[in-house]
């Protein structure tokens, strides 16, 4: 009889040990998870993220409703991953000095002042064509001899760049797209792809990216995909 009890009670704690080592190893990796996810886009738990969102081209002071959309899925992304979110116009100025920056919009037609001054600033290799709906360049992105045309609802283009200010401690992550549908199509698709987009960068501290929308008529926002990694050429002086 003692022997069966011996027994049983060995039974209880090997599998009270083996539960308790796979929740370790389960919560280490859900945590390695979270730490990649917030290298990447260059958060810390606990602290503040301002998001910067530029306005609609003909409504001074109000964002395009997919903008909005936009910073909904920037602030549940610093929700998972512990952080508060404050939200500027286009208009901001300043440094981003200790909080990690989101840019939102586009540079043309004063839409975004603070993208602008970004690309100015940090990308000296990336060239937005102005709006002229009689060229075929309108609105196009031009980078490393490359130029990336504006298609309405068949393909469309963001950049997405990831640097650090030299006034500041923590990084700007700036989403800069042909249009509101390309800027929310982008963050959607770094949200659920970041880790595989993370693999082919050489560095996650500063990166320029390309990310391409195709067939936003039928599918809206949801078919995007990684169309190149132009960061040489997008820093380049």
């Amino acid at each position: 009889m003692q022997s069966v009890v011996a027994n049983i009670a060995i039974g209880l704690v090997t599998s009270l040990l083996g539960g308790g080592f796979v929740w370790l190893w389960e919560r280490a990796k859900r945590a390695r998870a979270v730490n990649r996810r917030a290298d990447f886009f260059g958060v810390r738990p606990e602290e503040t993220c301002l998001v910067v969102v530029g306005r609609k081209h003909d409504a001074p002071g109000s964002p395009h409703y997919r903008d909005v959309r936009a910073v909904v899925e920037l602030t549940l992304l610093a929700g998972e991953l512990g952080c508060r979110v404050s939200v500027e116009p286009g208009t901001f100025r300043g440094s981003n000095g200790d909080r990690t920056e989101f840019c939102v919009g586009g540079p043309l037609g004063e839409v975004n002042a603070r993208a602008s001054g970004h690309l100015a600033a940090h990308l000296p290799g990336v060239v937005f064509h102005p709006y002229d709906g009689r060229r075929r360049n309108s609105v196009a992105i031009e980078v490393g001899g490359e130029k990336y045309q504006y298609e309405p609802d068949a393909r469309e283009y963001a950049v997405v760049a990831k640097f650090t200010p030299v006034e500041s401690s923590r990084p700007v992550f700036l989403v800069c797209g042909q249009s509101s549908m390309a800027n929310l199509a982008a963050i959607h698709f770094l949200r659920r792809e970041f880790a595989a987009v993370a693999r082919g960068l050489r560095s996650t501290e500063r990166f320029c990216l390309l990310i391409r929308v195709s067939d936003s008529a039928t599918y809206e926002h949801h078919r995007a995909e990684l169309a190149k990694d132009v960061s040489v050429a997008a820093f380049a002086r």
